[in-house]
C-alpha cells in the first residue's frame, strides 16, 4: 500500500489524519483493533478506507497511535518491509520499541505533537503553531519535518533517551496545572468557593501569567510576595495553608521555594529578604492543639 496509514483510532489519530487531510496530505488508511473505530474514523476522513491492522502495515508510513503500553506488542505483531517507516506518536516512550520493524528493514521514528487531544475537533485547530517532537534517521526526519511544516508545526528534535525528560518536562505546562488549580480550588472551598467561581477568577489570572513568561521569560514573569520578598505574607499563606493539613504546606513551601529561586536569578530581592524567606519556607509549620505533627 502506498500513503500514508494510521494504526489506532483514537484521539490522536482523529486529529492527525484530518489535519493530514486538510492540509493536501492524503491518508489511505486506517486501522484499529475495534473495526468499528477504524470505520468510524475512516468515515471522517477523506479518501481513506478501513482496513485490517495489517493492510495498514503495508503503507509507506505508517502512524502507530495506539496507547504507549501497546506500541511495542502491535508493533511486534504486524509484518513489516524493507523500505517503509514505522513511526509512533508518543512523548514518553523511546523509538527502540520499535526495534521489530526495524529488523524488517523500516525506518522508525517518533512525532509527538505538543498538545492536548482531549477534543480532537479543538486538536485539529490548535496543530498550527504546537511544536512537535520529531525522532528518527535523517531521511525519515526530514519527511516528518515536512509533514510537520505543512500542518503550521514547530519540528523539534528529540535525541534518543531523551524522550521521557522531554515529555515529563512538558507535563509541568500541561497536565501538573490541573493539579495547581486543584489545589486553589481546595483553598477556595475553605471559605466557600465552588470550582466554577474559583476558576472563572483564576483563569484570567492565569492567562496573564503565561503571557508574561511569553513576553519576560521564566524568571523576568515571576510575580507575587515571593517575587517582592514580602516574607510576611508567605508566612501568612502558610499558617492558612497548614491549617488545611501538611500536605497542603508542603506543597506552597515547594513551589514557593522554586519561585524564591526565580526571583534570586531575575535580582528582584535583595540579601536580607532572601534570608527572611528562607527562614520563613524553612520553619516547621506549628501544629493546631492537640494535633500531633506528621
Amino acid at each position: 500500500m502506498t500513503g500514508i496509514a494510521f494504526i489506532g483510532a483514537g484521539r490522536v489519530a482523529s486529529t492527525l489524519a484530518r489535519a493530514f487531510v486538510a492540509n493536501g496530505v492524503p491518508v489511505a488508511a486506517i486501522a484499529s483493533r475495534n473495526d468499528a473505530s477504524a470505520r468510524r474514523l475512516a468515515q471522517r476522513v477523506r479518501g481513506a478506507d478501513a482496513v485490517s491492522m495489517q493492510d495498514a502495515a503495508a503503507a509507506d508510513l505508517v502512524f502507530l497511535t495506539v496507547p504507549d503500553d501497546d506500541i511495542a506488542t502491535v508493533c511486534d505483531t504486524l509484518a513489516w518491509r524493507d523500505g517503509q517507516a514505522v513511526v509512533h506518536c508518543s512523548g514518553a516512550t523511546e523509538v527502540a520499541v520499535l526495534d521489530a520493524a526495524a529488523r524488517r528493514g523500516a525506518l522508525i521514528g517518533g512525532f509527538h505533537p505538543l498538545q492536548t487531544f482531549a477534543d480532537p475537533d479543538r486538536a485539529v485547530e490548535l496543530l498550527a503553531g504546537t511544536t512537535v517532537a520529531i525522532e528518527g534517521p535523517a531521511s525519515l526526519a526530514a519527511t516528518l519535518r515536512e509533514l510537520a511544516e505543512r500542518l503550521g508545526m514547530k519540528p523539534l528534535s528529540v535525541p534518543p533517551g531523551a524522550r521521557a525528560a522531554y515529555h515529563g518536562g512538558a507535563s509541568f505546562a500541561a497536565g501538573f496545572i490541573a493539579s495547581m488549580f486543584e489545589e486553589a480550588a481546595a483553598m477556595w472551598a475553605s471559605f466557600g468557593i465552588d470550582e466554577r467561581a474559583t476558576l472563572d477568577a483564576l483563569l484570567p489570572l492565569a492567562r496573564g501569567a503565561l503571557a508574561s513568561v511569553e513576553s519576560r521569560g521564566i524568571a523576568g514573569a515571576v510575580s507575587g510576595p515571593v517575587s517582592r520578598g514580602d516574607a510576611g505574607v508567605v508566612a501568612r499563606h502558610l499558617a492558612a495553608f497548614d491549617a488545611q493539613g501538611p500536605d497542603h504546606g508542603r506543597f506552597y513551601r515547594e513551589f514557593a521555594r522554586r519561585a524564591l529561586k526565580l526571583a534570586i536569578a531575575d535580582r528582584r530581592i535583595d540579601a536580607a529578604q532572601v534570608a527572611r524567606m528562607r527562614a520563613v519556607l524553612d520553619a516547621e509549620p506549628i501544629p493546631e492543639p492537640g494535633v500531633r505533627p506528621s
